[in-house]
């Protein structure tokens, strides 16, 4: 293999170099000059006007409209990841369960709500919810936003713990097994933590993906934020700005989201470095006490 050769691949000559550097100009030049007509077009309706920004310099815009929405957004994600974790940790763990039928039945909710898409999900429940009076029309658009997003949150957390768990070396298991663990006790105290701790990156990325899709709810009659900025749109008549102001609303908070999975993996991973003991010994011993005659 030559110096110039990288592991993966064969790093570019001077042609293929100048080739890539062309190709990156153009590409750049054709998305300013689509960036520049867009703006234009816009320019030229009138989209960038101070009247039609001025309703965001005021409060009452804010409390009437955006950030009403903005909590409701953020509730029902909120709820969502929580439900979706618990349910998540309860499937994944089934999945890799001795029993063949709980792997069954867990296997086949997994299968079923992972091909869903989320919208039918919120869709169907809210019917459902509706038809039966499960809950009340205050309710109702909620419910069905969380059940939803829960569902088929739920069921993509399932696979991710446990490509986790099956991510970790076999050594963790047979040290278990040698400490007299339960399989119940090994999961909760040995396996589990880890897997989240490795999958962390995967599992806030899926939550970026259920406050996304709480947008959805708009369907339903849930008045989220993207639903509040269109009302508030529809009385001010600046459609493209609501829009503009809500989707740097939702980029910052992804955003966030995004930074606080980096900040969670590298503690989570320096932690693990810096200790040298078991993570909690006593609990360990303790529980491998129980299990002994």
């Amino acid at each position: 293999m030559s110096a110039e050769s990288t592991v993966l691949y064969d790093a570019p000559g001077p042609r293929a170099r100048a080739r890539n550097r062309v190709t990156a100009i153009v590409f750049v030049a054709i998305l300013a000059a689509i960036a520049i007509y867009v703006i234009s077009v816009l320019a030229a309706n009138e989209q960038f006007t101070g009247e039609k920004w001025s309703p965001f310099v005021t409060w009452s815009t804010w409390t009437g409209y955006i950030l009403p929405g903005l909590w409701r957004t953020l509730s029902a994600a909120a709820v969502s990841i929580v439900f979706s974790l618990i349910l998540g940790a309860v499937l994944g763990i089934g999945r890799l369960s001795d029993h063949r039928w709980v792997r069954a039945v867990s296997g086949l909710f997994v299968e079923v709500f992972r091909a869903i898409p989320v919208l039918i999900l919120m869709v169907f429940t809210w019917f459902l919810f509706a038809i039966y009076g499960i809950f009340p029309s205050s309710m109702l658009a909620f419910a069905a936003v969380v059940t939803g997003l829960t569902l088929y949150n739920g069921s993509v957390m399932a696979e991710i713990l446990r490509s986790g768990i099956n991510s970790l070396p076999k050594g963790q298991t047979e040290a278990s097994m040698a400490l007299g663990l339960r399989k119940s006790q090994m999961m909760r105290i040995v396996l589990l933590p880890q897997a989240i701790t490795a999958m962390m990156p995967a599992l806030i990325s899926q939550m970026v993906v259920a406050l996304k899709d709480s947008a959805l709810g708009y369907i339903i009659g849930y008045s989220e934020v993207v639903r509040s900025g269109l009302l508030s749109a529809s009385r001010y008549g600046n459609y493209i700005p609501a829009l503009i102001v809500v989707a740097i609303i939702m980029i910052l908070i992804n955003f966030g989201l995004s930074n606080l999975a980096t900040y969670v993996e590298r503690r989570l991973r320096q932690g693990g470095r810096t200790s040298t003991a078991p993570a909690d010994p006593e609990k360990t011993e303790l529980a491998a006490s129980e299990n002994m005659p």
